[in-house]
């Protein structure tokens, strides 16, 4: 006979069907006990069964459980669900009785932002924050993401709120990025690592998902530029994946490639990238350290939205030109900024979103800095972001050399 204590014997294995069957087993023998119920609706998120955990939650919350933890799992699942507004509902149940749980303020936010009131949830981010600063991480990148949504409505108080998360916690590479992207404080000459990093490692496990809801395109684009510069694949190159993410690319430049390099600053994208049995090599490195450490490596270097991270491209350019050899190609997406294509001294610019945005003349001249020919440089959608295209450039650029790129000059 199962006892009431085989439930945790499963969870200890994470054996969380097992759970599940062990604690309605017990619910049949004693419908009442409210504690049964809130441990069932756990499991049953771990099992990935918001709606059965709703229910679970409500019966023990009407069996008398009347407890802030219950309330909070209970909104967690409700947003799971996809009713941010019971869930929202919930979390303050919750926080009415422990006002100082960050995780409930947190989800609060989450449930907030999905219910579209951006300037409501960074107030709830914040206050997650201030509650439990050394646990910022995702808290951290979520109230920065507010504070883009909210920078579309009410521009005057996202930076408010940035001026005052940042002079707050002044080591947080989100509230530094975040406060320059909203034009206060000083603009970093590119991304911090740190910033980087956390954002991607963040968002590793989802990132393919999203951009497919997002019709994210530069990869397809880049592949499809290759194949015009060169003709058919017939894997002759020695290709870098500049920013390979979790890899989503490979497909499309494993057919050109001889040795298919990949290489990202984050460990848990790169770890993605591996898993994809594409690449021959995925290195962990910050993109400029990683090109000028490896003179005349390559035939060839894509960066599928990776120069979005980086503001004058005068430095990352000039270490492509030391990576690629002679005759090898440089090719590159780009967000683009209309207000900069006439003057080559407007310095890129920074958006609210964290990612900074290029001219023409700013590109033109960077890369004949660094001697690069550029080949093509065309308009491109690069994915749809409320609705709305985000216009960027395909850049393919060459370094001359006495022949083109063949994959045998050395």
């Amino acid at each position: 006979m199962t006892g009431p204590t085989d439930w945790v014997r499963h969870a200890a294995r994470a054996d969380w069907p097992g759970a599940a069957a062990a604690l309605r087993h017990d619910l049949a023998r004693d419908p009442s006990s409210a504690t049964g119920f809130a441990n069932l609706g756990a499991v049953l998120v771990r099992l990935g069964d918001p709606a059965g955990a709703v229910v679970a939650f409500r019966r023990a919350l009407a069996l008398g459980l009347d407890d802030p933890g219950v309330r909070y799992n209970l909104g967690t699942a409700l947003r799971h669900t996809g009713d941010a507004a019971a869930a929202a509902a919930a979390l303050r149940a919750a926080l009415a009785c422990a006002p100082g749980h960050a995780d409930a303020h947190n989800n609060l936010g989450n449930a907030l932002r999905d219910l579209d009131r951006p300037g409501a949830a960074v107030a709830a981010y914040r206050r997650a924050i201030r509650l439990a600063p050394s646990d910022g991480g995702d808290r951290s990148a979520n109230l920065a993401a507010a504070l883009t949504l909210l920078a579309e409505r009410d521009l005057d108080a996202a930076r408010r709120a940035a001026a005052d998360w940042r002079a707050e916690a002044p080591d947080d590479p989100f509230a530094v990025h975040g406060a320059a992207a909203l034009e206060v404080g000083p603009v970093p000459a590119r991304a911090g690592d740190a910033y980087v990093r956390g954002l991607f490692d963040r968002f590793a496990d989802e990132f393919d998902a999203r951009l497919d809801r997002l019709g994210y395109r530069a990869p397809a684009l880049l592949a499809d530029a290759l194949a015009s510069a060169h003709g058919p694949p017939t894997a002759a190159f020695d290709l870098l994946d500049a920013g390979c993410g979790t890899g989503r690319a490979a497909a499309g430049f494993r057919p050109f490639a001889r040795r298919l390099v990949g290489v990202d600053l984050s460990p848990a994208m790169a770890a993605h990238a591996r898993a994809t049995g594409l690449y021959d090599a995925v290195e962990i490195a910050e993109l400029g350290r990683f090109l000028a450490a490896h003179p005349a490596a390559f035939d060839v270097i894509v960066a599928a939205d990776v120069l979005v991270y980086f503001g004058p491209l005068d430095a990352i350019a000039g270490a492509a030109a030391t990576a690629v050899r002679a005759g090898g190609r440089w090719l590159f997406t780009v967000e683009h900024d209309p207000d900069q294509d006439d003057d080559p001294r407007t310095p890129p610019r920074l958006g609210p979103g964290g990612r900074y945005r290029h001219g023409i003349a700013h590109l033109r001249a960077a890369l004949a800095g660094a001697g690069f020919e550029i080949d093509e440089m065309r308009a491109v959608t690069l994915r749809h972001e409320g609705g709305r295209p985000v216009a960027g450039y395909l850049v393919a650029a060459r370094r001359p050399g006495p022949t083109g790129t063949t994959g045998d000059d050395r």
